[in-house]
């Protein structure tokens, strides 16, 4: 038996240099060397890094929110605030711990994580060899007739790039932001559905005691009609105060029937957000008037406040990425080295494959160098600026559109409050001008349109507290929202 194995019905040695090599004297030290080579290419792949110095874009806002008021300093940030500790209503917070379990689009954010969280595995996997474990045979005629035969059965890497240039580590850097911005993505869907419920169940409360006050005016305004229509009846009244009263009742009808529907459509819209039927054991709700008194929340410098925020958080992942995938653009101008080798067994007959002595191994390194590609690369590198660009933009839109949001709800905590002050007032007015009239009325002081006016008006300003309540109360919840609170 030959002490190494050769390919059948062939006289000339195996070849020698990159390709297969069968074992033979001073074998061994060229695999050693060429792995040597290998693993010294290995450490120096990912030195080079072509991708410009990231730097956080300049705020391109104010220094200082509009109508921010001072606060105590141990006062928690909103960023900082569990949505359990900020708002009270404990039916409010059994309908977020629902909706944070069965909300759809929190549940598409959550998957959007892992499909990146893949793509970064994927990418980081680029940056290593892969082992393959193989068995090949092949037979092919020579030209005096005969087969050559060559069976191999190892491990092999197949072109593996050796990264000198960054172009794979650009990509992973990339890939690896990207999975931060949809971790940034999911807190900020988080927020969004934690202040829509709140709206939501604040609007819902407002409607309760909208259909309460106007169900309070319809039987008030039933009763005032059978009186007006007792006098009537016996030639104290005239039709037109008939007619007025019929027609002020059937307004505040009207009323109740726009806010049944309101009503309705507010509560599929809370179905919506929780992503299941309402459960019948919900714990009762609290008065709209306790919405109002959330705790007081600090504002601080946009600087602080804008950063803490998941949306602008996400915008600026996103800016990472694309800055770092021009590195991998400029990578692509630069020679990639690619490796291709095994180590295993080889015999020129398949029973002897596995047999002492059939030793083998190859070791084909490959670069290649861009020389010309029709503008290709030099369109990728422009494409990687522009998109980069495009990020920058899309970052400051991001911190401009949050400082907006900021000063619209510190506009709101600003005069909302004397605003409520002044319906609260403004009601007790018109009861007490609404009772007046009504004296009047009764003791043929006044005419039935005097009292048919005090009555829209209270009607009217009872509409309004509630209504301003609503406000104020969905105001502090956008607040608590754009402050970058409800992600815990």
């Amino acid at each position: 038996m030959m002490s190494a194995p050769r390919p059948t019905n062939t006289s000339a040695d195996p070849p020698r240099g990159c390709g297969p090599a069968w074992e033979r004297p001073g074998a061994r030290p060229a695999a050693a060397r060429a792995f040597a080579a290998l693993a010294v290419l290995a450490l120096l792949a990912g030195c080079a890094n072509l991708a410009p110095n990231y730097e956080r874009p300049a705020a391109p806002v104010a220094a200082q929110f509009p109508a921010a008021a001072a606060s105590a300093a141990s006062t928690t940030p909103a960023a900082e605030l569990d949505w359990q500790a900020f708002f009270g209503d404990e039916r409010l917070k059994r309908l977020i711990a629902l909706a944070l379990q069965n909300n759809r689009d929190l549940r598409i954010a959550a998957l959007n994580i892992e499909a990146t969280r893949a793509q970064a595995q994927v990418r980081d996997a680029d940056r290593w060899p892969t082992l393959n474990a193989g068995l090949t045979g092949s037979r092919q005629p020579t030209a005096s007739g005969g087969i050559n035969s060559l069976y191999t059965a190892g491990f092999q890497v197949t072109a593996y790039e050796i990264d000198l240039f960054g172009r794979l580590r650009s990509l992973s850097d990339a890939a690896a932001a990207q999975v931060l911005a949809s971790e940034e993505a999911r807190k900020a869907v988080q927020i969004s559905l934690v202040s829509a419920l709140a709206a939501t169940h604040i609007a819902l409360t407002a409607d309760d005691e909208l259909l309460r006050v106007t169900q309070q005016t319809v039987a008030t305004r039933e009763d005032s009609l059978r009186l007006i229509k007792l006098r009537f009846d016996n030639g104290a009244s005239s039709e037109l105060d008939l007619r007025q009263a019929e027609s002020l009742l059937e307004a505040a009808r009207v009323s109740l029937a726009q806010l049944t529907r309101q009503r309705a459509l507010d509560e599929n819209a809370l179905v919506l957000l929780v992503g299941q039927p309402l459960p019948a054991d919900l714990p009762a709700g609290s008065a709209l008037e306790a919405a109002t008194s959330l705790p007081e929340l600090p504002v601080g410098l946009p600087s602080e406040v804008l950063t803490r925020r998941p949306d602008v958080r996400q915008a600026e992942q996103q800016l990472i990425a694309a800055n770092a995938n021009i590195g991998a653009a400029r990578a692509a101008f630069f020679p990639r080295i690619t490796l291709t080798g095994s180590a295993g067994l080889a015999s020129g007959h398949l029973s002897d494959l596995f047999k002492s002595g059939s030793s083998a191994w190859s070791f084909a390194p490959q670069l290649l160098q861009p020389v010309f590609d029709a503008g290709r690369n030099e369109g990728n590198l422009q494409l990687a600026k522009a998109n980069r660009d495009i990020a920058v933009a899309q970052y400051e839109r991001a911190v401009q559109s949050a400082f907006r949001e900021v000063a619209d709800a510190l506009a709101g905590r600003a005069t909302l409050g004397e605003q409520l002050r002044a319906q609260q007032r403004q009601l007790e007015a018109e009861r007490t001008r609404n009772r007046l009239a009504e004296l009047r009325y009764r003791n043929g002081a006044s005419s039935y349109l005097e009292l048919l006016d005090a009555q829209r008006s209270l009607f009217a300003a009872q509409q309004a507290l509630v209504q301003g309540q609503a406000q104020s109360a969905q105001n502090l919840a956008t607040l608590y929202k754009v402050l970058g609170g409800g992600w815990r």
